[in-house]
């Protein structure tokens, strides 16, 4: 992938790990939870929520080193799970609204590919743009979805162990760098199939890169 489309990426990333905390911070907010307000995080000004090293400096380091992969993250947005009106299963809620997030923007941006042509839409940057709006949303969903800590994920898992096997948490969160390096690194490879499969269920065409 050129420089210059990766640099398109990046900002195309970074837009879409803003909705993505955005959402999150929202749905805690509804859930009872003041923090993400309170915090300023009920903001699309994407300086609330960048991470200067996880939305910036490391998906450029990997454009000059050519890695041929886009990697990065926001702020994550904070919550009190003490301040939620049902415990067991808000975290899980305000986890799951960050990918829900990408995939609305992935549905609508898909639904305007298929649509355009019959709307007379056929310029090319468009449908690079709304492509790209696709790929990277329907990326950020299910990289997020996968049940290991600190990805969205592990919420939504640890919500359905019971308190019993409280054990298996600790040993996830204890290990919890060495299992998203074995994501990224060995089972991502498994995973990006379904996200080709999703983008061509959502545009009607392949993705090419």
């Amino acid at each position: 992938m050129e420089t210059m489309t990766m640099i398109f990426y990046i900002i195309i990333l970074i837009f879409s790990v803003v909705i993505h905390e955005l959402a999150h911070g929202y749905a805690a907010d509804a859930l009872g939870d003041p923090t993400p307000r309170m915090q300023k995080r009920l903001t699309l000004n994407p300086l609330a929520h960048i991470d200067w090293f996880g939305s910036v400096i490391l998906p450029f380091l990997l454009v000059v080193l050519k890695a041929g992969f886009i990697l990065g993250w926001a702020k994550p947005v904070m919550f009190n799970p003490y301040n939620l009106r049902n415990r067991k299963w808000g975290p899980a809620l305000i986890a799951l609204a960050g990918p829900l997030s990408n995939i609305g923007i992935a549905l609508f941006f898909g639904v305007l590919i298929r649509v355009a042509p019959m709307i007379g839409i056929t310029a090319a940057p468009f449908f690079t743009l709304a492509s790209a709006l696709v790929f990277i949303n329907i990326m950020l969903a299910i990289f997020n979805m996968i049940p290991v800590p600190p990805l969205d994920g592990h919420h939504i898992l640890f919500a359905l162990i019971p308190e019993k096997y409280n054990h298996i948490k600790n040993t996830l969160m204890r290990y919890s760098l060495f299992f998203v390096l074995l994501v990224v690194f060995f089972a991502w490879q498994y995973v990006i199939p379904v996200v080709f499969w999703l983008f061509t269920l959502f545009t009607g065409m392949s993705f090419i890169f």
